[in-house]
């Protein structure tokens, strides 16, 4: 596990809720946050403990910089809210506006960099090229020179060990209640829509669900026939004490062309190590069923991407079994997607990280942990109702990015639940795209 700041829990479970947000990630978190505000009562409930997968298992970064074009402005509106909340709320996420600093001495990829740029800045992003000479100041904790980068001051991090328990507390603060280590079993369907939830515990009368549940989405949706797309990649990452943190960016990217290594400073001034894209794809049979919607994903990045082994398939969250509401379920069986590190990626990257800025060698390794990132065929989270199930809406597939976006996605899912008017335009995140090929649509970033 990574380290995860850990929540008291609602002392009773609702008998009934205006709207029950399955799920207790960040996006789950912000929803069910935005929807307090509003003044309705709102029940989140989450099958392990708040944080416990995706949301404590990222880098942090809360950036606009480098964001594909659909997901571009919930980033933008992420980063203001990121802002506000603790304004609001007096919790504490780690977030803050550290800048992201991008170094590089591969020219394709500054290339690509720099046509974001022109982009971005046509939408009001914040963003500057670096040259050569800039690199000197910016990389000063490398010792090295690079071709060039890119900085994005407006743009900053979050601390994954304790933001997600920070916005549960600010939804029991309003009057929310939150329910760890009770798994939702299913729901309960009166004329065709949605008329209850059913959890290990008991059923919460509401008629309004989000189903924020990462990467058990696409096997919860299976149960009542509703087909989305979705496969985890397992990815790897680690965690060094604090030192000398004055010469080292906050949140720095860098890649010699050949390799790349990302650290981010956490709140406690460790710093979290990762290689950007490096994962293993574990087969299972939902990877082998939407294997063919896959396809332009694989082949825009398998060079990143290994074959895995049977974590996939003994975590049970990519099963195509159908189970029942009366009976333990594969939820209550794995409560925490914890995967066990591959530990031939933790050495390469600590020896990367080292490599680049040698202060890092003296730091012990304090943690390592692996996640499942749960993806779409394009790169870009499905949001929006399901119109087999009314009543409910799906929150999923964000594809790495939902930590970031998460307050945007969350206000977003908030707006589209209580019929305000959405904070960005919801049409590109609509499920229904997934009934359509990925060709020419995968996410560049």
């Amino acid at each position: 596990m990574p380290p995860l700041d850990r929540l008291t829990s609602s002392p009773v479970l609702p008998a009934s809720a205006d709207v029950v947000v399955v799920g207790g990630g960040i996006v789950g978190c912000f929803t069910a946050y935005y929807l307090a505000r509003r003044g309705m009562t709102v029940a989140l409930v989450e099958k392990g403990i708040v944080g416990g997968e995706q949301s404590s298992r990222n880098w942090g970064w809360c950036r606009q910089q480098n964001r594909d074009a659909r997901e571009l402005p919930m980033a933008r509106a992420a980063i203001d809210l990121w802002e506000a909340f603790g304004r609001e709320t007096g919790e504490q996420t780690g977030f803050h506006r550290c800048g992201l600093v991008y170094l590089s001495n591969n020219q394709e990829e500054i290339d690509t960099w720099a046509s974001w740029g022109s982009f971005a800045k046509s939408e009001g992003v914040e963003t500057y090229m670096l040259s050569a000479a800039d690199t000197l100041e910016k990389g000063r904790a490398t010792g090295r020179q690079w071709k060039g980068g890119v900085y994005s001051p407006t743009d900053g991090s979050a601390d994954p060990s304790i933001a997600a328990p920070a916005v549960a507390r600010a939804i029991m603060k309003l009057g929310g209640t939150v329910m760890q280590n009770c798994a939702v079993r299913g729901l309960e369907l009166q004329g065709g829509r949605v008329a209850g939830v059913v959890t290990e515990s008991g059923t919460i009368r509401t008629t309004n669900v989000v189903l924020a549940n990462g990467a058990w989405a696409s096997s919860f949706c299976h149960q009542y026939g509703v087909r989305f797309p979705q496969a985890s990649i397992r990815q790897t990452a680690l965690q060094v004490g604090a030192g000398d943190n004055s010469a080292i960016p906050a949140a720095l990217y860098t890649s010699d062309g050949h390799a790349n290594v990302a650290m981010t400073r956490r709140s406690n001034g460790h710093y979290a190590l990762a290689i950007s894209g490096a994962a293993c794809v574990d087969p299972t049979p939902q990877f082998l069923r939407f294997s063919a919607q896959f396809m332009p994903m694989f082949l825009k990045r398998w060079r990143k991407l290994k074959i895995g082994g049977l974590q996939g398939v003994t975590s049970g969250h990519e099963t195509l079994s159908k189970w029942r509401l009366d009976r333990e379920t594969p939820m209550e069986r794995m409560r925490i997607l914890d995967p066990t590190p591959d530990a031939a990626s933790v050495r390469k990257t600590h020896r990367r990280a080292v490599d680049l800025v040698p202060e890092l060698g003296s730091r012990p390794i304090v943690a390592s942990w692996a996640g499942f990132v749960d993806s779409t065929p394009d790169g870009v989270p499905g949001i929006g109702a399901l119109d087999a199930i009314p009543g409910v809406i799906l929150a999923a597939g964000f594809s790495g990015h939902g930590f970031g976006i998460g307050p945007g996605a969350g206000h977003l899912i908030a707006d589209l639940v209580s019929g305000a008017a959405p904070i960005v335009d919801p049409k590109p995140y609509h499920p229904d795209r997934f009934q359509s090929s990925a060709w020419g649509k995968v996410a560049e970033f």
